[in-house]
């Protein structure tokens, strides 16, 4: 579920934010003077990035109880922008998704209100002082999403999991040599191909029904009243 933009206030004796490490949260990258703009705000002040396994954390050099810190699970999209017409600097552009879509997003609002709302925050701009640095960042980003991917709702992995018995195969009568070991593989949808599995499934129905009008042409040929 998407949690958004949070504050990070909380910092470990060092100066560095607090990781779950009992969970297995590990440190990917740290990348000193990284300026941050939320939305169509101004940019913060510099700061230091902190990409872990499980999150994307920014923390400010010059006020100690300002961060921003963001789960991978929100973050939607991420990209390297070096448009000038985009941006001003080259960055790495990304889309949070704060599991509200009914709110306008503050990257709609005017840039000189006082107030910040990080519950509605959709965009989120981290610049680092040395722009080569963009593509280091940008890969531990693909590396880290694909650590998180989007949970499956139980309702939809039941769907993607079907398998058929003989009796739902719609195979009528009780046919002694007909059992589900005659099916080699779970007949269902792979991969998202529906009509794949729609032919297969066909196919073993009329392989059933040929063999039950092959067997009563037989019978009918050995009655000596025909």
């Amino acid at each position: 579920m998407a949690g958004g933009l949070k504050p990070l206030t909380e910092r470990s004796a060092a100066g560095t934010p607090v990781f779950d490490t009992a969970a297995g949260e590990e440190v990917m990258h740290v990348q000193p003077n990284v300026s941050v703009v939320l939305g169509n705000r101004p940019p913060e002040s510099p700061g230091t990035l902190y990409i872990s396994t499980k999150q994307v954390v920014w923390l400010s050099d010059t006020e100690m109880t300002k961060g921003y810190a963001v789960d991978f699970l929100s973050v939607s999209l991420h990209a390297v922008s070096r448009d000038p017409e985009a941006f001003e600097s080259p960055c790495l552009y990304t889309q949070i998704d704060t599991g509200d879509e009914g709110d306008e997003s503050e990257s709609c609002d005017s840039e000189e209100s006082d107030t910040l709302d990080l519950s509605k925050i959709t965009e989120m701009r981290l610049v680092p002082s040395d722009p080569t640095q963009l593509d280091t960042i940008f890969n531990i980003f693909c590396e880290c999403a694909e650590l998180n991917p989007e949970p499956v709702a139980e309702d939809e992995e039941q769907q993607h999991n079907w398998i058929f018995s003989a009796d739902q195969l719609g195979v009528e009568g009780d046919d002694p040599e007909w059992n589900d070991s005659d099916i080699p593989f779970t007949i269902g949808y792979s991969n998202g191909d529906h009509d794949l599995a729609s032919s297969v499934l066909e196919l073993q129905i009329n392989d059933q029904r040929f063999e039950d009008a092959e067997e009563m042409g037989s019978d009918n040929s050995d009655d000596p009243h025909q």
